[in-house]
């Protein structure tokens, strides 16, 4: 008898990935001498909770018929009293599955842009810490189709566009490194996979803590829509995401080819063609050409591009507009200057 259908779903999705790690991995193979670069090492970001341990069973099954070195994190933030032992306890369990290496590294969550944003933050710089220690091609997230769903409704709330609401993608980080093998299975699915493993699941307190919005997400405002829409609203957001990630590429590479045609042989942004440009277009290579000049992109919010666009659009005389970062934008002569001030 096979594995419970749970548990072969989560290693096909592991698999997979395995595969394209795989297929990375060879594509480095030094050249002069023909050689394959040794075995590569994934590790596995685990908190305890369900979704990372069946992520970490999976790898610890799958790895080793691939010939891959499968090892594992988890990240102490040290948000609730007990953390350090919760964080060894994880390492414990990690060891049990067969991965190796496997650390707990303990992170200062700091304040910025509240304490989910800072709390991910340093999860993300710890895990880079860690991967670059141990040399590892790649890092395994456990998000799911019901954290995508979660993240494309947040985008939604803030109003920034189809990148917000293209979500959480399949492959990120610098070169690729972090992997999400279960962005198409459900929540639901990866605690199955741990039961029918007999494996223990923590669930974390700041989960269910009305004080986060994703928790409040999570528990009020996703079942009020099952209940209003019908049970599909989750896989119909996971969806959704994905095209609004192929449409916002799609327009991002466009950008990226008009920007050339749009500047004089000086460099500076000629109006005249921007305005030619359809908005969406016009409007990367405006928030691109600020952040080039110094405005940091993740305080340049759409308020900002919206104002550069009506020297383009709406052009009354208007004078300087400033942007975070210090940088200035102003029309001169049917150009367009963006510059630090």
């Amino acid at each position: 008898m096979g594995p419970h259908p749970a548990v072969a779903a989560i290693r096909l999705a592991v698999r997979r990935v395995l595969h394209d790690i795989l297929t990375d991995h060879h594509s480095t193979t030094d050249a002069a001498t023909h050689e394959l670069p040794p075995s590569p090492l994934v590790l596995v970001a685990c908190s305890g909770g369900a979704d990372s341990m069946a992520l970490a069973s999976a790898l610890a099954f799958e790895a080793p018929k691939l010939g891959i070195r499968a090892g594992g994190v988890t990240v102490d933030h040290g948000l609730q009293p007990g953390s350090d032992l919760r964080a060894d306890e994880v390492v414990l369990r990690l060891r049990e599955l067969g991965l190796d290496p496997v650390e707990a590294t303990a992170v200062t969550v700091g304040r910025e842009g509240g304490p989910e944003a800072a709390a991910r933050d340093a999860r993300y710089a710890a895990l880079d810490g860690a991967a670059d220690r141990h040399g590892a091609a790649a890092i395994l997230l456990g998000h799911t189709r019901d954290d995508q769903a979660e993240t494309v409704l947040l985008g939604l709330a803030r109003g920034s566009g189809i990148r917000s609401l293209s979500g959480m993608a399949a492959v990120s980080g610098a070169g690729g490194r972090y992997r999400r093998p279960f962005l198409q299975l459900d929540r639901q699915t990866a605690r199955k996979a741990c039961m029918a493993q007999s494996l223990p699941v923590w669930d974390d307190p700041h989960n269910t803590d009305p004080a986060y919005t994703r928790s409040r997400l999570r528990h009020e405002g996703l079942p009020a829509l099952e209940k209003a829409l019908g049970k599909g609203v989750v896989e119909a957001l996971a969806r959704t995401a994905q095209l609004s990630r192929d449409d916002a590429d799609a327009l991002d590479a466009w950008a990226g080819q008009a920007e050339a045609a749009v500047r004089d042989n000086t460099g500076l942004l000629e109006c005249a063609k921007l305005y030619a440009l359809p908005s969406a277009v016009r409007r990367r290579i405006l928030r691109r050409a600020a952040i080039e000049a110094g405005a940091p992109a993740g305080s340049l919010f759409a308020r900002h591009i919206e104002e550069i666009d009506r020297l383009i659009t709406g052009w009354r005389g208007q004078g300087v507009i400033n942007l975070p970062g210090k940088v200035v934008a102003q029309r001169q002569g049917g150009r367009l200057v963006i510059r630090q001030g």
